[in-house]
């Protein structure tokens, strides 16, 4: 009888436990090549929402860390969704956050499971803002299930391309 009551506290911790080990997210961006003159490439931002699209974690911001005196962070604003749901008070340069704007092509954005070891299985949606200096802005939500693995894609219509949101394990 002992051995039971301490089997059935175990297999309750074991289901408390199961959305951290949930798994990883791979997101792929297309940053389109786009014919203009002055090409610029874009400042991305990469956050997970609720569905009532309050911010819960950004996972990457590509700006121009590099340049002088700090100033592309001034141009981060741009990024007006982002700013406003939790950018502005996002300490840059963050570590394992932020990077290089990227060029055009398919980018892949690798989110281990100990980054995300405190989000809830759920339903969530991915969001890509892309803004470009004499260029436009655009945003994409890719809705994603937390915890059950699967794929889902959506696709922007001039700043971006495709964005593919996969959950694994």
């Amino acid at each position: 009888m002992r051995t039971l009551s301490l089997a059935v506290p175990a297999a309750a911790l074991g289901l408390i436990a199961a959305p951290a080990l949930a798994g990883e997210l791979t997101v792929s961006i297309e940053i389109p090549t786009l014919p203009v003159a002055a090409y610029h490439r874009p400042y991305v931002a990469v956050w997970i929402e609720r569905p009532d699209q309050t911010a819960v974690q950004t996972l990457a911001v590509w700006y121009d860390v590099n340049k002088a005196r700090g100033e592309g962070k001034d141009w981060l604003k741009d990024l007006r969704t982002w700013w406003r749901r939790g950018g502005r008070t996002l300490t840059l340069p963050a570590d394992g956050v932020s990077s290089a704007t990227r060029a055009p092509g398919r980018q892949t954005l690798n989110v281990p499971a100990d980054r995300l070891s405190r989000l809830p299985a759920g339903s969530y949606t991915l969001v890509v803002e892309a803004a470009r200096e004499q260029g436009g802005r655009e945003a994409v939500r890719v809705p994603f299930q937390w915890g059950t693995p699967g794929s889902t894609t959506a696709t922007g219509a001039t700043e971006l391309g495709a964005v593919r949101v996969t959950v694994t394990r």
